[in-house]
């Protein structure tokens, strides 16, 4: 089996201003998870893109009725209710899937969208998370590792990682979750194909001392 590893984000309920109140508006939503993106990288030499993963999911409120989108989520991510939907599957089917194509390998996002998938989307639905949270890793963490300077990094979005590194790609949405998982796949990729990266330092946990060692006071 080829040892490979998984790059994921995630796109959640939003609206105007949410992020700004933390979500904290008496009409905001709960920022569940409405896509989940993801990409398989190889983990052996030659670093190929294995396979994509991409679902819609059908978020319920917290009263278990359909979650409406608000015109600022569809707007930010091009993600309509229609599409929605037509498209869209209940959480837990999306969370089998997800855990299916994971597989074995350890699992990365720029940040820390596990907490969305988990912590609030389950929370919210009632369900049980499937995945362990020591399956999951900050993929800023390695790109930090690999020599990127912490002011740049935490300015970039998973979606602008790859722009940052200058790599070419087809035309791309920024805030679609799996055009965002490819962009940190494609900058993983060129790191490991540079040396700046090691298969190795896709073992979790992260040597959080070396990632310190890296942020000095003036960044």
């Amino acid at each position: 089996m080829t040892a490979s590893t998984i790059l994921f984000d995630c796109e959640y309920l939003t609206a105007s201003g949410a992020m700004a109140r933390q979500w904290g508006g008496p009409l905001d939503p709960d920022p569940s998870v409405a896509q989940i993106g993801a990409v398989k990288l190889s983990l052996e030499p030659g670093y190929e893109i294995l396979e994509t993963f991409n679902v819609l999911i059908a978020s319920k409120t917290r009263d278990g009725r359909k979650a409406a989108l608000d015109p600022f989520f569809t707007e930010l991510t091009g993600i309509d209710q229609a599409s929605i939907d037509r498209n869209g599957i209940r959480l837990a089917d999306a969370l089998d899937r997800f855990e299916a194509f994971a597989g074995e390998g350890t699992v990365w996002s720029w940040g820390k969208d596990e907490l969305h998938l988990f912590a609030i989307s389950c929370y919210v639905e009632g369900l049980s998370p499937k995945m362990p949270i020591t399956r999951f890793g900050n993929a800023a963490g390695l790109v930090l590792k690999a020599g990127m300077p912490y002011a740049d990094l935490v300015r970039t979005t998973s979606g602008r990682l790859a722009d940052y590194f200058r790599l070419e790609r087809a035309q791309r949405r920024e805030h679609d979750a799996l055009d965002d998982a490819m962009s940190i796949a494609l900058s993983l990729q060129h790191l490991l194909h540079a040396g700046s990266l090691a298969p190795a330092d896709f073992r979790l946990p992260p040597d959080e001392t070396a990632l310190l060692q890296r942020v000095t006071p003036e960044s």
